[in-house]
């Protein structure tokens, strides 16, 4: 039931917060974009509704696996751990029990995710590593800027899809490419699925009526969404770092430009 469960809800999670993701990720790698609204407005200018989308297929075909494990290891590790020190996988955890599980769940997720967190990165931010190539090389000593370009000297897309970017990443830089920022991975995901699960543990806890183990539909709300943002608050800062490994592909994906050169800086 914690597997179907996990499938269920990961879909629904990437499906529904993709969007923002695909703005959080340029964010973190293209210092251009000062706030927010002024990368959903650029976003929205240069692509329209489907530049929030790149690279979305692969996620939502794997999210399901990826949730469906990572919320059955958590149980599974939980159950095993309250055999072991309490004689009974059903007794009721203590808090250690619950942070070991939860960084468990976290590092076996790492494995699955992270060729998929490459090439979601490498897609989302495809179109403004294209730009940024295009203005190093017209700007070269001995380039001559064209009068009026013609729509087909623009550079094609590098990758064409989810697959094709796998592809194409493991022929040129190996499996090495496929799990490149892993390390933050590592990190991001063991830290903060274990601050999740802890606080949403605590938090039903003390949602839960009086006589009741479990609070109703609104308490399991509340506690799933209070969770949600303090481990998202954890992960943030190995979440860029992530970013901005995996969308520096040997040097030619995304060079990030300097504060000085755009003017702006994100914080």
């Amino acid at each position: 039931m914690d597997f179907v469960a996990g499938a269920i809800g990961g879909v629904c999670g990437v499906a529904v917060g993709y969007p923002l993701d695909t703005v959080k990720v340029r964010i973190q790698t293209e210092p251009k974009y000062t706030g927010i609204w002024h990368c959903v407005r650029d976003t929205y200018h240069r692509e329209r509704v489907w530049g929030f989308y790149r690279g979305l297929s692969l996620p939502v075909c794997t999210a399901s696996l990826v949730s469906s494990v990572s919320f059955g290891t958590y149980s599974h590790c939980l159950a095993h751990i309250c055999q072991f020190r309490y004689g009974s996988p059903d007794a009721k955890p203590a808090k250690a029990d619950i942070t070991l599980s939860g960084y468990a769940s976290g590092l076996v997720r790492v494995f699955l995710t992270s060729p998929t967190e490459v090439a979601k990165v490498r897609l989302q931010t495809q179109t403004q590593a294209q730009k940024q190539q295009r203005r190093i090389s017209a700007s070269g000593p001995s380039a001559v800027p064209p009068v009026c370009p013609a729509p087909p000297a623009c550079p094609e897309p590098k990758y064409r899809g989810p697959l094709h970017c796998l592809a194409t990443v493991a022929r040129e830089e190996g499996l090495r490419g496929l799990y490149k920022g892993s390390s933050a991975l590592l990190l991001r995901d063991g830290h903060s699925f274990a601050t999740y699960f802890l606080s949403y543990a605590i938090l039903c806890e003390r949602l839960s009526p009086a006589g009741h183990s479990q609070p109703d539909v609104l308490g399991v709300l509340v506690a799933g969404g209070c969770a949600g943002v303090l481990g998202w608050a954890v992960a943030t800062p190995m979440d860029v770092i992530k970013s901005r490994l995996q969308a520096d592909g040997q040097g030619q994906s995304t060079q990030l430009p300097s504060s000085q050169e755009n003017g702006s800086s994100e914080i």
